[in-house]
C-alpha cells in the first residue's frame, strides 16, 4: 500500500501518515515497524521520520501463503458486487469457505481461484466465512489493506448481516434477543454450548412466517461466535432445519441447513460508499416451509 505525501501533508510524522491518512491500525504499525516493512522512498524509517512532499510512503503487509498448491474449482459465482477493492459473494450450499485438509480442491477459495483464471500472485482473503452449510453473502477483499480495514468493521454499525432461517417448532415471541455465552463443548469437539464460562453472544430475532411446526426466522448478530445462531437456536428449542450438528439431518437439504446469509449493509472504509446488498432465500429452503 503506497502513499504519496502532498504539500499539506509535509511536515508531519510518518506515524500521523501511516494512522490519519492511510488508515493503518496501531498493531499493525507496530508489527511493521519491528519488520522493517515500513518504507519511505523504498528506504525502512522510523515511524517519527518528519516526511517531505513528494516522498512515497510504502507499507508492506505480511501475509501467510498456503502450504499446497492451490487446485481450481470450476463453478458458476455469483458476485453481486465487485470494485477495486473487494468482492461480496453469494456462496451456495454446501460449500466451504476456504480450502483445508477435509476441503483441498473444492472451497470457495478454489472457486474464486478458478473464477480469476489462476493467477500465480493469488492470495485469498475472506473478510467474515460462513459455514459449509450455510449460503448467502460473504466478503472476500482483494488486498491485504482492505482485509483489515474492513475486518476491523466486524460486528460494528458499519458492517451488519442480516440471517434468514427456517427453524424447527416456534419461539416464544415473536421478536426478541437472545443473550446466552457460547463456548466450546470441549478441546476436542467442533460442538458449542451454552456455558456460563463461555463469551458474550447475542443475537436478534424477528419471527415472519410461521406453519403449524416450522418458523421463518430474521436473525441479526451483535456478536460473531462460532455457530452462533445454530446454537442459539436449539437452546430456544428450535434448532434450524436440516441442522446435523445441533438438530436433525433432513434428506431434502443434503449437506446443508436452513441458514442464509440475507443482508449485508457495509459501510465501505476506502470508497465511504453505503453498501446495502440482499440474497432472496433459495427455494430449497423455502420448500420446506409449504
Amino acid at each position: 500500500m503506497e502513499h504519496q505525501i502532498s504539500a499539506q501533508e509535509a511536515g508531519r510524522k510518518l506515524r500521523d501518515i501511516l494512522r490519519q491518512v492511510m488508515g493503518v491500525s496501531y498493531g499493525a504499525m507496530k508489527s511493521a515497524k519491528w519488520d522493517g516493512r515500513i518504507t519511505l522512498d523504498g528506504i525502512p524509517a522510523p515511524v517519527d521520520t518528519i516526511v517531505r512532499e513528494g516522498q512515497t510512503v510504502c507499507m508492506h503487509w505480511k501475509e501467510h501463503t498456503p502450504a499446497y498448491a492451490l487446485k481450481p474449482f470450476p463453478l458458476s459465482l455469483k458476485i453481486p458486487f465487485e470494485d477495486e477493492y473487494l468482492y461480496v459473494i453469494d456462496k451456495p450450499a454446501p460449500l466451504a469457505s476456504q480450502s483445508s485438509a477435509n476441503h483441498p480442491d473444492d472451497a470457495l477459495e478454489n472457486a474464486l481461484f478458478a473464477y480469476l483464471r489462476c493467477p500465480p500472485d493469488f492470495v485469498y482473503r475472506p473478510v467474515n466465512r460462513l459455514d459449509k452449510g450455510t449460503s448467502g453473502l460473504m466478503v472476500v477483499a482483494k488486498t491485504p489493506h482492505s482485509q483489515h480495514r474492513l475486518q476491523s468493521l466486524l460486528h460494528t454499525v458499519d458492517f451488519g448481516r442480516v440471517y434468514l432461517a427456517v427453524v424447527e417448532g416456534h419461539l416464544p415471541a415473536p421478536c426478541g434477543t437472545i443473550n446466552a455465552p457460547i463456548g466450546k463443548e470441549d478441546a476436542a469437539s467442533i460442538r458449542r454450548i451454552i456455558t456460563e464460562t463461555g463469551k458474550p453472544s447475542i443475537t436478534h430475532y424477528e419471527v415472519l412466517r410461521t406453519t403449524h411446526d416450522r418458523s421463518l426466522v430474521r436473525l441479526q448478530l451483535e456478536t460473531g461466535r462460532t455457530h452462533q445462531i445454530r446454537v442459539h437456536m436449539a437452546h430456544m428449542g428450535c434448532p434450524v432445519c436440516g441442522d446435523f450438528l445441533y438438530g436433525t439431518e433432513l434428506p431434502e437439504l443434503p449437506g446443508r441447513f436452513a441458514l442464509h446469509s440475507h443482508e449485508l449493509y457495509l459501510t465501505h472504509p476506502l470508497t465511504g460508499k453505503r453498501l446495502h446488498i440482499t440474497s432472496s432465500l433459495p427455494q430449497q429452503l423455502l420448500a420446506l416451509l409449504d
